[in-house]
């Protein structure tokens, strides 16, 4: 089958767009593959839905391969399901709601568990109808605040996802796994670099939960590895927490003269030239940091809450997000502090923290700081610090959480070696779910001894639109796009250059020569645009396999072009079908 360029629906552009951050973002639309139509939010055209096509069909056979029967929902669904797991509330503002002409609230789903958990409910009652799989490939809806990056962080995108039903957690384990193991075909057949990294659950929940990650700068997670195997996300990562100290025989904590040290730079500065000790000099992890965030809970109130780490150690706000889920958090404002004139700013302590403290804060600290240990930190009094201050004798926790940066060398949880840290972009996740959706929802089998047990859920999903763009990011030069040959949208771009009628008869014959060898041809057969401009468009809509039908014609010589090497070969035009059949 051909398209002839000249009637096909695509307009290249030669300037970016103003709005693109990433290479993706700005070859995928001056290629004429999407096109915006509000932040987050893209028109597909034919280029892009013919790659985005591709894609699916390859989830599709894996899914198929893996024992998972399609089924398709829509995208708007009823409120009560959500109310009834809570995430109607949960999801807060990045949920988009609507009312219909009645005023029945519904939703645009972010994604389905609930409406995967109710069908199965409706159809099903026995272990023999388990084990299930189910998957769709749909449209999501997210209210992201900040939109970005074009088709990686979109308000609408494309999505797989299964969720597989069994009634044991012997069955889940074997689900999973045969749905773990599709993706990592999947990833293979799409030419895609992955990491598998222990991930954090979040909204969804479930015992397990693994992230596919594909490295690359623009990629929105950080995670770490070792070189002895190990790899997780940031946010699932854990400390190696030291051993705890014995309180007796420590020493009494000493407030410090008052000195004009607010950062933790100057305080370890100060304490170098007035506290000498024979244990060497003090360092910035000797220092108890103690930082104000505000979390604004689904109801809307506000709290604020401390954090207490290691000086040498800053908050990672995304680790704290997931500790604090689902509250939104942000850092403390003047209003806070206002409100709170037990903190001092730059001179807070422990002592004045925690639930059952004067101010009633709630004070939550880093595994580090374990019971026994001696800080030196603020005296909550302008200009005073404190220095051996003990966790657990003079000051307490409310509890721990993992809140702070992980950086490079940090020892892995399981003793494999230091760790080193990357950038990636998630395309799939895997989740164990468990049983929270099936009772949640009332989802019960009758067991082998016909009793009603819970039925446990795995959920799997597959950004395809992401995975286009992350293709698209990874295979590209400055001329433009260069795709992989089972994702581009045609087989073979046949350029005629010229203004010779022989051209244009060669080009036609061999356009249908092709057709015959069952390619999918995109033939330029445009009479009055230059060769230049041709080419120009050749190189940026990244078709891998060109043919250019020039000045050679009349004497039956075409040339090959490999757009992912850039090497052209002449070859006769009788030879043309078989060297790139055989490619």
């Amino acid at each position: 089958m051909s398209t002839r360029l000249s009637q096909l629906f695509v307009r290249t552009l030669r300037e970016d767009p103003s709005d693109a951050e990433v290479t993706s973002h700005r070859l995928l639309v001056r290629a004429g593959y999407i096109r915006r139509q509000a932040p987050g939010i893209f028109a597909w055209l034919p280029l892009g839905l013919r790659v985005k096509a591709k894609i699916e069909a390859i989830i599709r056979d894996e899914m198929t391969a893996a024992g998972a029967q399609e089924v398709h929902f829509p995208a708007l669904l009823p409120r009560e399901p959500y109310e009834a797991t809570g995430r109607w509330t949960e999801y807060g503002e990045g949920m988009f709601r609507l009312q219909d002409r009645k005023d029945t609230d519904y939703l645009l789903a972010p994604t389905h568990e609930e409406a995967f958990t109710l069908l199965v409910k409706d159809l099903y009652s026995s272990y023999k109808d388990l084990p299930l799989t189910l998957f769709q490939i749909q449209d999501k809806y997210r209210d992201e605040a900040r939109p970005r990056a074009g088709l990686l962080r979109g308000r609408e995108f494309t999505m797989k996802d299964a969720y597989s039903f069994d009634s044991s957690d012997a069955g889940l384990d074997a689900s999973y796994q045969l749905q773990r193991d599709a993706y990592e075909r999947i990833f293979a057949k799409l030419g895609l670099s992955y990491v598998i990294v222990k991930a954090d659950a979040g909204a969804m929940g479930g015992s397990k939960s693994e992230e596919f990650l594909h490295p690359m700068e623009a990629g929105e997670d950080t995670f770490v590895r070792s070189a002895g195997g190990y790899a997780a996300n940031v946010e699932a990562f854990t400390t190696i927490v030291p051993d705890e100290i014995a309180l007796e025989g420590l020493a009494e904590a000493t407030l410090l003269d008052p000195h004009d040290t607010p950062t933790i730079a100057t305080l370890v500065e100060h304490l170098n030239a007035t506290q000498p000790r024979d244990a060497g000099e003090w360092t910035a992890s000797e220092t108890l940091k103690n930082v104000i965030v505000a979390l604004t809970h689904l109801d809307g109130t506000r709290e604020i809450i401390a954090l207490g780490l290691p000086g040498d150690r800053d908050v990672d706000m995304k680790r704290v997000e997931v500790a604090f889920y689902p509250a939104e958090v942000e850092a403390a404002g003047e209003a806070d502090f206002a409100k709170n004139p037990l903190l001092v700013k730059g001179y807070i302590g422990p002592q004045v923290l925690g639930s059952e403290s004067e101010s009633g804060i709630r004070y939550y600290v880093d595994p580090r700081v374990v019971s026994g240990s001696s800080w030196v930190t603020g005296a909550n009094e302008d200009g005073v610090h404190v220095r051996d201050l003990v966790m657990g004798r003079d000051f307490a926790a409310d509890g721990v959480y993992e809140i702070a940066q992980v950086r490079e060398g940090d020892p892995a949880p399981d003793g494999s070696g230091p760790i080193e840290t990357a950038r990636g972009m998630e395309i799939g996740h895997v989740f164990q779910l468990g049983r929270k959706f099936a009772d949640a929802l009332g989802l019960k089998v009758l067991d082998e001894n016909g009793k009603q047990v819970t039925v446990t859920m795995g959920s799997y999903g597959i950004g395809v639109t992401r995975i286009l763009a992350v293709i698209a990011e990874s295979n590209n030069d400055d001329k433009g796009l260069i795709w992989p040959d089972n994702v581009a949208p045609f087989d073979v771009h046949v350029v005629a250059t010229g203004k010779d009628a022989v051209v244009y008869e060669v080009a036609e014959e061999l356009v249908s020569a092709l057709e015959g060898a069952r390619l999918d041809v995109l033939f330029d057969d445009r009479p009055k645009v230059s060769p230049g401009v041709k080419f120009g468009d050749a190189e940026l809509l990244g078709v891998p396999q060109i043919v250019v039908v020039g000045r050679s014609a009349g004497e039956g010589i075409v040339e090959l072009w490999d757009r992912r090497t850039g090497e052209r070969t002449p070859v006769p035009v009788a030879e043309a079908v078989a060297a790139l059949t055989t490619r």
